[in-house]
């Protein structure tokens, strides 16, 4: 069988499509023998060494060249609802499967976020109320806004002709509202420190891991940070990750005179984030919309980590019973979630059990490149 995956986005890019894409595209390159990958993405290699991987990678192809690979392949998986390889999928009559990794088919901007008022969008284009739509992206100026506006309803369109659609989380399927879906879960690969025990320090690091975007509610965080300072709890709190927002979170830190209580750590290398990480007592993932998996949950969650995160229906469904939740946008209830877990170490640990048992259980790699063999055969199978 030959697969043809295609990711607009692959390493040396950093992030978390990039992240599944690779975990996916070598699992089913080394682990399944009657099986070869083709990986074919838009980002240019940069240093990356594409040799050292277990499949080809072909990188920036002509469009031309691009059908070359479709009409020779037996299976084309498109990582978000990119339009050439779904045209050239559905005119070669290609069995082609698309991997939701974003609201592509169901929100101009693709994050169902209204940037404006940073706040989750109730779903305005799948409600048809498409002059919210219009009015929610005027910032990018209105030949941009209505292109979005205008390839939304292409990319629904491909998707609704698609032979399958794959969904990260049942939550995310609800709203997509595309036939043939199926949830295949992220899968996650054992960890070295899956045994870590976290005892109670003397000083609990609270860490926050992401982008520093305002979508990502770092500052929220924040917020919740001075109530606790002000109730004389102790805590220090840890940001891995760097945005455009880092200087204006950096100037709300030490103007709310958290300056000793957070430490801005930047990118980290492999290395450098576990280290980190071994240290933390608590991860809070306070985004405030546009997550369809929740990358960052799971991975701490499989590090043996107690998870606080905001109610997003993603973050929900991959918690489970192995992390604590909050109101989205609340720092009043973020700060209940933090002192609870601040007042009671056994129940720190005990979460931090529980959320490495549940990925374990739901959320392996090799389950998900077994999910995604089955769809594959079972498509080959019916035509």
């Amino acid at each position: 069988m030959k697969v043809l995956i295609y990711s607009h986005f692959f390493p040396p890019s950093v992030g978390g499509v990039e992240t599944i894409v690779l975990s996916l595209a070598d699992g089913l390159g080394k682990h399944l023998q009657d099986l070869s990958v083709t990986l074919v993405t838009q980002t240019p290699a940069g240093s990356f060494d594409d040799r050292s991987l277990s499949f080809k990678v072909v990188r920036q192809p002509s469009l031309f060249a691009l059908s070359q690979l479709v009409r020779h392949s037996d299976i084309i998986h498109v990582a978000g609802p990119a339009l050439s390889p779904l045209l050239l999928s559905l005119l070669a009559r290609k069995p082609v499967v698309v991997e939701h990794h974003g609201f592509q088919a169901i929100c101009p901007n693709g994050q169902l976020l209204i940037p404006s008022e940073c706040k989750a969008c109730p779903g305005h284009f799948m409600n048809g109320n498409h002059r919210q739509c219009l009015r929610c992206n005027q910032a990018e100026g209105r030949f941009k806004t209505c292109r979005l506006w205008l390839l939304t309803f292409v990319r629904r369109y491909l998707c609704q002709n698609a032979s399958a659609n794959i969904s990260p989380t049942r939550w995310l399927a609800s709203l997509l509202q595309l036939p043939r879906t199926t949830v295949i879960g992220h899968g996650l690969g054992r960890n070295s420190k899956e045994n870590r025990v976290a005892g109670p320090p003397d000083t609990p690091v609270i860490v926050f891991q992401g982008r520093l975007v305002a979508t990502k509610g770092l500052r929220l965080l924040l917020e919740a940070a001075r109530v606790l300072r002000d109730r004389d709890y102790v805590f220090h709190i840890l940001v891995i990750g760097d945005g455009p927002e880092r200087i204006a979170l950096e100037t709300f830190a030490r103007n709310a005179g958290l300056t000793d209580r957070v430490q801005f750590a930047g990118c980290l290398d492999h290395d450098e984030l576990e280290a980190a990480l071994s240290r933390a007592y608590v991860v809070v993932a306070p985004s405030l919309g546009g997550e369809v998996f929740g990358l960052v949950v799971a991975e701490n969650m499989r590090r043996g980590l107690p998870v606080i995160a905001s109610d997003l229906g993603s973050f929900v469904e991959v918690l489970g019973e192995g992390g604590l939740t909050f109101h989205a946008g609340e720092a009043s209830d973020l700060v209940a979630k933090l002192g609870q877990l601040l007042n009671n170490p056994a129940l720190a640990s005990k979460m931090g059990g529980l959320a490495l048992q549940r990925i374990q259980d739901h959320y392996s790699e090799e389950r998900m490149f077994q999910d995604h063999l089955s769809l594959y055969r079972g498509l080959l199978t019916s035509l």
